[in-house]
């Protein structure tokens, strides 16, 4: 359906070409670009410019070398096409527009195929420095440079092999309430681990801390408070920490865990693989994040 773009323009949560993809059950869907509006431009002029030099102050090398990379354009919403030219042949990664909530198996399933399920609206002029779910600036300029790393993105694409690792498992429970308490268990494990590194994640890098994860690196307000706020705890990475912390998403994280290299990212992936292998993600902390059905529901129609 071909939409007037004066009718609507593609902000969060106002967006009606969104919503009228999702009542057509349309989870995939084309970058309908033309709707968006010289607000939503200036929305991430506005954003791109404040970021830079925190950026630059607190981001990462290869994050910066990957902004680089895929040259973002600063002065409107880029075109998932162009990401994707210079994207694909460094990682094979790739962003593909979806009209919004991707169920879990599904999302996990996507970055196995090195596919980066990604937002097509922007946030509201009125919602600056802090945004709980995501939009485009949270995931092109937050995510895709990182994408562009190899060993960082090998590591997002083996975290989609431990959610099929996680559904062949389930398939074999039995009694189906044993499963349930056991997938949701493994679910809110690597909930936490992919909160914890790919979203909020801090690493050493020659002896300062710099951030490498979106949910930082797309907020002005958090990403300076993650590094210089005496109110954040910053802790070395360790997995069972991990796995057991809960979190909770409408508010600075008070919380995080730093690595020291990005293959130290890598192995501890294949760390969680093992652990859920083994049977030790089976009964972690409760609380938060809560696992919805629909997430639940994913992991076992893909076993």
């Amino acid at each position: 359906m071909t939409q007037d773009p004066t009718d609507s323009d593609l902000t969060t949560t106002e967006a009606r070409f969104i919503e009228e993809a999702r009542n057509r059950g349309e989870l995939y869907i084309e970058q309908p670009y033309g709707l968006y509006s010289e607000q939503n431009h200036a929305t991430w002029r506005r954003l791109y410019s404040e970021m830079v030099p925190k950026w630059n102050q607190f981001a990462n090398q290869k994050f910066l070398r990957g902004l680089d990379r895929i040259a973002l354009d600063p002065q409107a919403v880029p075109r998932l096409e162009d990401i994707n030219r210079f994207l694909e042949p460094l990682s094979g990664f790739k962003a593909v527009a979806v009209s919004g909530y991707v169920p879990a198996y599904v999302f996990f399933d996507c970055l196995r195929r090195r596919e980066f399920p990604t937002t097509v609206t922007i946030r509201s002029a009125r919602t600056q420095t802090y945004l709980p779910e995501p939009d485009i600036f949270h995931d092109l300029a937050g995510h895709v440079p990182m994408h562009t790393g190899r060993v960082f993105s090998d590591s997002l694409a083996r975290i989609g092999e431990v959610a099929a690792t996680a559904a062949r498992l389930a398939r074999d429970v039995w009694p189906a309430d044993e499963r349930l308490e056991r997938l949701e268990s493994a679910l809110r494990a690597m909930a936490r681990f992919f909160w914890f590194t790919i979203e909020f994640g801090l690493i050493r890098e020659k002896g300062e801390l710099k951030v490498y994860g979106s949910g930082l690196l797309s907020s002005s307000g958090e990403l300076e408070h993650s590094i210089l706020s005496s109110r954040v705890q910053r802790r070395p990475f360790r997995l069972e920490w991990v796995i057991n912390q809960a979190f909770e998403i409408h508010h600075y994280q008070p919380l995080l865990f730093i690595v020291d290299s990005f293959e130290q990212l890598y192995t501890e992936v294949g760390r969680l693989e093992q652990w859920l292998v083994e049977g030790l993600l089976d009964n972690v902390a409760p609380c938060e994040p809560a696992i919805g059905t629909d997430d639940l529901e994913s992991f076992l129609d893909a076993a």
